[in-house]
């Protein structure tokens, strides 16, 4: 629990000291995009701003993940982080939309442009852009909520990139065409990273088996522990992204049902160890359920049909809950 503690204030600290340099680009580049007539550099601090509150989101994510359990959240809080990714991912898609929009009004029109200034700026904007990143990489890869943020940053510094490039192209050529250009490359460069987000955020929400996992492989590795015969009932599913949880009925043989709890503890170790798999369900299998599926067909019933048919249901036999 207190490394869990520390991680989450790690992550928060690393939130803190990025929001505080998005917000100052945002200012640079609002007033440069305004002084300059740059729509790449308007277009960025667009993206900047969406960045700011990605961020803001994230940390407040964060928070109310460490809040306690209760009787009406026996989950506690941990799927605002899911929530969160997904308003960032449709944050991100619907500003790459505006700037494509913007571009090619700017493309029919182009306008003449300030590129001195607006190189100048860009840089501010990449090096701030650069310190973000670096501060949320290290957490990027095991949590979808940092991963997110962290998108948006990088999205925001292949942005910079790009009205840097253009900056001085147009201060040599003077061809402002090419402001309308670098700001439909900012909206495709974004486009990317928000559909991933969307997809994966999406997923966790409608309760997918996480990815690279099958629920093939789980159900043969349990059914090679000894003394099970075989696997029912079983989903696999994502809480967050720190939190993976399985439930399923068991039916152990009959020579092993005086060690039936030695039985469910070895499952419980194989899931955690080889498939990190932290929140697990087992339930001994009874003799209703021996020839049943190994992926249960969930049906949409109304609540009094549910409580009348749950009224004449066999009595599953015992169950065992366990966390690691």
């Amino acid at each position: 629990m207190h490394a869990e503690q520390h991680l989450d204030k790690s992550i928060a600290s690393r939130f803190i000291w990025a929001i505080i340099l998005t917000t100052l680009t945002l200012v640079a580049e609002v007033i440069g995009g305004i002084w300059t007539n740059s729509l790449a550099l308007l277009s960025d601090a667009a993206h900047v701003f969406l960045d700011l509150f990605a961020l803001i989101l994230s940390l407040a994510a964060i928070r109310l993940a460490a809040m306690p359990v209760s009787e009406t959240r026996t989950f506690g809080w941990h799927r605002t982080e899911v929530f969160a990714s997904f308003i960032n991912g449709v944050t991100v898609f619907l500003m790459a939309v505006g700037i494509f929009y913007e571009a090619w009004v700017r493309f029919l029109s182009p306008q003449e442009v300030k590129s001195l200034p607006m190189f100048i700026i860009a840089a501010i904007g990449l090096a701030a852009n650069l310190i973000s990143a670096g501060a949320l990489h290290q957490h990027s890869h095991d949590d979808l909520n940092v991963r997110s943020a962290f998108l948006h940053v990088i999205g925001d510094a292949a942005a910079s990139v790009g009205v840097i490039i253009g900056g001085v192209i147009m201060y040599f050529t003077h061809w402002y065409l090419l402001d309308a250009v670098i700001s439909a490359g900012i909206g495709c460069v974004i486009f990317w990273g928000s559909w991933r987000v969307i997809r994966e955020s999406v997923h966790i929400l409608l309760e997918g088996v996480p990815r690279g996992m099958s629920i093939e492989e789980v159900h043969g590795a349990i059914r090679d522990i000894d003394g099970v015969n075989d696997v029912h009932h079983m989903n696999i599913w994502t809480i967050c992204s720190h939190i993976l949880a399985c439930s399923a009925h068991v039916d152990i043989r009959p020579e092993f049902k005086v060690e039936q709890a030695g039985v469910l503890r070895r499952i419980e170790e194989l899931l955690f160890d080889r498939f990190h798999i932290s929140h697990t369900t087992l339930q001994v299998e009874c003799t209703r359920c021996i020839e049943g599926p190994v992926v249960k067909d969930i049906r949409h019933r109304p609540r009094s049909s549910s409580r009348h048919q749950h009224g004449h249901t066999h009595h599953h036999g015992p169950g065992c809950s366990h966390d690691h």
